[in-house]
């Protein structure tokens, strides 16, 4: 057993309790520590999702570990099975293409659990058209995830237009005093579209977490 294995206590069992699978932080965590973390869910039959790998350690993972799925854009590592017949369907969308890493991350992490995110990109509120052509559109999906960056006013906009639950997610995108997403990040929650929630910059992951406790609470009820 080595150090990286005796120093590790994965939450085995989140699947049980809280009906999804432990995420490893893969950013601040050495190739060693990673590849421990997969042999050990591997062993107890769960799925491997590591968020925040950039690719350097992404290839230095997969030389040892060949079964690893790497996917660069959400910069994300998966490894076992992905449910292949989702269960639910909620709608993903961004203000422009420098929030699809963040989207990605969320669709991926949902992928996980058997939820399909249909991504909606570019609507963003510079050209409005965009958004409500779509209106009818967005309106048949339980969920809607909105990530944006500069003044974050997107996610305003879909909760004050559609009825569904509608959660936000700055994204650390935009010139000099957006703040690396604080901007966004201040702009969502001072929202006055009633009932928007708001995760921290750049979470996708805690996005799709937040959906799927909604989504699965809606399949217990129905």
């Amino acid at each position: 057993m080595t150090r990286e294995d005796r120093n590790l206590n994965l939450d085995l069992d989140r699947r049980r309790r809280l009906g999804m699978v432990e995420a490893v932080w893969g950013a601040d965590k050495t190739v060693e520590q990673i590849l421990a973390a997969a042999h050990r869910l591997a062993a107890a039959g769960e799925t491997l999702l590591a968020t925040r790998v950039n690719e350097t350690k992404a290839k230095a993972l997969r030389q040892q570990l060949p079964t690893l799925c790497y996917h660069p854009q959400a910069r994300c590592i998966t490894m076992g099975t992905l449910p292949t017949t989702p269960w639910q369907r909620l709608a993903l969308l961004t203000g422009g293409s420098s929030d699809l890493p963040v989207a990605a991350e969320a669709s991926i992490a949902l992928a996980c659990h058997g939820v399909e995110a249909e991504l909606i990109a570019d609507v963003g509120v510079a050209g409005l058209h965009r958004l409500t052509a779509r209106l009818d559109h967005l309106a048949r999906f339980p969920i809607l995830i909105v990530c944006a960056g500069m003044e974050g006013s997107l996610a305003t906009v879909v909760a004050g237009l559609l009825p569904q639950p509608v959660i936000a997610v700055p994204v650390s995108v935009g010139y000099g005093v957006s703040s690396g997403g604080h901007v966004a990040l201040q702009g969502m929650l001072a929202s006055c579209a009633p009932g928007l929630c708001v995760v921290n910059i750049d979470n996708g992951y805690g996005a799709a977490m937040a959906a799927l406790r909604i989504l699965r609470m809606e399949n217990t009820e129905g």
